[in-house]
């Protein structure tokens, strides 16, 4: 494997920054500061420039719009957008995308590819499953009734929900196949129940009663849902570097300029050593999630399934980013617990992340089981 980025995606990386350079995170809703109240709505104006810039389209062929780039260069735009908190649903949406371009029909990909990497529609995905700790493909069942799809459950905790056009959402048949509907909130039996995330982000409960979908908005292709699910768990991690890359940076500056005994405290052995231990976090989040993304883009065999890096590098992310947000807190003082100071809002994301499609404990199991399962001797 080859860890060098090309040029493409090293393109996509400067594009990035210069869309998202103007973007501050004080702007961003803070749980601390609106306490009973939740953000409604993404930054349209940001979504606007990245569709501008061809950023919505990454993942799809040049034959509908898009770069035909790769998992790698999508992880680059999102961590440059994690830097910032960017508030928009790149992730879900772009892997969404990148879903339908691998696993959709013709006539799904050139009616939907085209139009959403422009942005619109805006596409987000049900990962959740009923409780946010079960399989997402086992809270919804899906039966055919002639040309339709008849959808019924519940998926909690869909980012975007009152925001998106368009709902992916994985199905169970009764059998050990899955498909993924694409479903639109307002559709007949669709119902939505509000809730908050950790971010102060409003997320949705989606409930299905007897939905009834066309056959052409439901991939049915095997593995679809599988490949949809780790990418957005590999786009999870490279958000969760993003934040953790600016914490870390926030407390270099912080620590470099704050003195005691007339001496800046970065020069104590103490914390110099914190802030060390925390730069290595780092460097394993980042070494993981790019196996894990090469994994994803190359399609290669390994001794474990591509589950089993993703599995890894979700068990980084989840405590490198939470040992790096809660260092920054302590090296921080009393004035990282400052509500005006950015760092509380680096730290709410830092949770959310962490948790997001599974903490480190959850992806410690699967990879158990994997090993069980695929013996490395």
């Amino acid at each position: 494997m080859d860890f060098t980025f090309t040029e493409e995606q090293l393109a996509a990386a400067e594009a990035a920054r210069g869309v998202f350079a103007g973007v501050t995170p004080d702007a961003v809703p803070s749980p601390a500061l609106t306490t009973g109240a939740v953000a409604e709505g993404f930054d349209r104006e940001l979504w606007d420039r990245l569709a501008a810039a061809d950023l919505l389209s990454l993942l799809s062929g040049a034959e509908y719009g898009g770069a035909g780039l790769d998992a790698i260069a999508l992880c680059l735009v999102l961590r440059e957008s994690a830097k910032v908190l960017a508030r928009v649903p790149l992730l879900e949406h772009s892997a969404a995308l990148a879903t339908v371009q691998a696993y959709g029909d013709e006539e799904l990909r050139g009616r939907l590819l085209p139009r959403a990497g422009r942005g619109e529609p805006v596409l987000t995905v049900a990962a959740s499953g009923r409780t946010g700790h079960d399989a997402a493909e086992l809270a919804v069942t899906a039966r055919r009734d002639g040309a339709e799809w008849v959808l019924d459950g519940v998926q909690t905790t869909v980012p975007w929900a009152y925001d998106a056009d368009l709902v992916v959402v994985p199905a169970h048949t009764g059998t050990d196949r899955s498909v993924l509907a694409l479903v639109a909130p307002g559709t007949d039996g669709v119902t939505l129940a509000e809730q908050v995330s950790t971010s102060g982000e409003r997320l949705g409960e989606l409930r299905l009663e007897s939905v009834r979908v066309a056959g052409r908005e439901v991939l049915e292709q095997p593995g679809a849902w599988e490949w949809l699910r780790e990418l957005l768990a590999t786009g999870t991690c490279a958000l969760a570097l993003g934040v953790g890359d600016r914490v870390l940076r926030l407390t270099s500056e912080y620590t470099g300029k704050r003195e005691q005994f007339g001496h800046p405290i970065a020069t104590f052995q103490a914390v110099a050593v914190q802030a060390a231990d925390r730069y290595i976090d780092l460097r394993a989040m980042e070494a993981t999630l790019w196996q894990a993304a090469w994994r994803i883009a190359s399609g290669a065999a390994g001794t474990l399934p591509l589950a089993g890096d993703v599995a890894v590098a979700k068990i980084w992310a989840a405590e490198g980013v939470r040992r790096v947000v809660q260092t920054a807190q302590h090296l921080h003082g009393g004035f990282g617990a400052d509500t005006e100071y950015v760092l509380h809002r680096y730290h709410a994301w830092a949770k959310q992340l962490e948790l997001a499609l599974g903490g480190a404990g959850a992806h410690e199991e699967a990879l158990g089981d994997l090993l069980a399962a695929h013996p490395l001797g």
